[in-house]
């Protein structure tokens, strides 16, 4: 398959001729290979002139599936309608994403996977049909299949397909949330030889240094590409987020506070995962105990801008993060009881991130008031699962780390040590890891 094939396979759906024919779709298509521009920009100006282009109703429902973009839930039901009506054979592969995508408008994210998963199988080279899959995946804590959807289609590619790198960087992501870290830097600086630019590629190395304690390096290395990843990006915000995680486990809390003022609170308009990396970074910098009272408000205030109803339980738990350390009680109260409406099951039935929203929210709040023993007991309750919060290995890390600081504060003194030592065992390049053993091996037993 030559290069030009290449690009019709991988685009969904439409014909060689139709994406010859409109620029605005090759190059959505392009952007979203290489994880920079405005796609949904271009898909809106094509549509404008031609509403009846299949691929683009494909692509723009797919970009908004993935993102989980609930407020722009009208527009994936324009685009599903029409394409069901432009293509009714339920075995045309058009057909199949709008009915993938349907299924997510109806709130059902696992058979929205299981379609656009399908799709895969039938059509290896449908990156649009594995990018929403690999998405999806990671937002339901699929870990294994993180690594595996992609790695059933990796043969099928090769260097010489647009799309190649983004292929590879998904399949080392998917390594490095499974431990593998070592085989995942090498696909992911496969995946930047080809494109030294890549962010997503980027974001996977970033990641292996972080889960192996090489913050250092991880500096030195995001300083290093800086340009690639800051501007016109999906990443610029979470690539900032892990550049402050590198320097709180060096333990320079002022340049992870500066990081958070600069290259996270000045983003106009964040959306809710910007949000949820200043939450998770505040919460963190709260947990060394540096005064961070004044960002609190700010970003309590923004938080309270959002619409929380119907989206997945990993945004309300960092919205409770600043709820609870600004103090906002009222806020506080409503979206938790929002939370126990809408997960009202034994929490056995539920999804792990669904089972563990509602325990975790009352944890920070415990937490917030001084509380550690009551967040020490909650989070021991929920600890087992806490590694599928709905965020990666490294997000879901907030659980450990809250706990760990909980079980120092309230003098727990046998469990502190315990949760140290298993940190240290994970990461025993960790400075900050250094100073929690420190802190534990100091305390004295608390009295029987």
């Amino acid at each position: 398959m030559d290069a030009r094939t290449a690009q019709s396979s991988a685009s969904p759906f439409a014909s060689e001729r139709e994406a010859d024919s409109t620029p605005p779709l090759a190059r959505a298509l392009e952007m979203l290979y290489a994880h920079r521009g405005n796609p949904s920009g271009e898909l809106a100006r094509l549509l404008t002139d031609d509403p009846r282009n299949v691929s683009a109703h494909c692509l723009r429902a797919a970009l908004i599936v993935q993102s989980d973009d609930v407020a722009a839930r009208a527009i994936v039901a324009a685009s599903v309608a029409a394409i069901l009506a432009l293509r009714p054979d339920e075995h045309d592969r058009a057909n199949r994403h709008a009915r993938a995508a349907h299924a997510w408008l109806a709130g059902d994210a696992v058979l929205a996977l299981e379609r656009y998963g399908a799709i895969v199988v039938d059509w290896p080279h449908d990156f649009v049909a594995l990018t929403v899959a690999h998405a999806l995946d990671f937002r339901l804590g699929r870990r294994r299949m993180l690594r595996d959807r992609v790695a059933r289609v990796l043969p099928a590619w090769h260097a010489s397909m647009p799309g190649y790198a983004g292929v590879l960087a998904m399949y080392a992501f998917g390594l490095e949330e499974n431990g593998r870290y070592r085989r995942a830097e090498r696909f992911a600086r496969r995946a930047l030889a080809l494109d030294p630019r890549h962010p997503a590629a980027i974001h996977t190395t970033a990641h292996v240094m972080e889960m192996q304690g090489r913050a250092r390096e991880g500096l030195a290395f995001l300083d290093a590409t800086e340009t690639s990843w800051s501007d016109g990006t999906g990443f610029a915000i979470h690539l900032a987020w892990h550049r402050a995680l590198f320097q709180l486990d060096s333990d320079d809390t002022a340049s992870a506070l500066a990081t958070y003022d600069t290259k996270i609170a000045t983003t106009q308009a964040p959306s809710m995962s910007a949000l949820a990396d200043a939450s998770a970074l505040l919460w963190r910098l709260q947990l060394r105990g540096i005064d961070v009272a004044a960002r609190w408000r700010v970003l309590a205030d923004r938080w309270a801008l959002q619409a929380l109803d119907g989206t997945r339980p990993f945004y309300p738990v960092h919205a409770m993060m600043a709820f609870a350390a600004a103090g906002d009680a009222g806020p506080a109260a409503r979206l938790l009881g929002g939370l126990r409406a809408a997960y009202p099951s034994a929490r056995a039935c539920l999804p792990p991130e669904e089972a563990l929203a509602q325990p975790l929210c009352e944890a920070l709040l415990a937490f917030a008031r001084s509380d550690y023993a009551a967040c020490v007991e909650l989070l021991t309750k929920v600890r087992d699962f806490a590694d599928r919060c709905g965020g990666s290995v490294a997000q879901c890390d907030i659980v450990h780390l809250t706990l760990t600081e909980a079980a120092l504060r309230a003098r727990r003194s046998t469990l502190a040590r315990a949760l140290v030592a298993e940190r240290a065992a994970r990461k025993p390049m960790s400075r900050l890891n250094g100073l929690l053993r420190q802190r534990a091996w100091r305390m004295m037993p608390a009295p029987a």
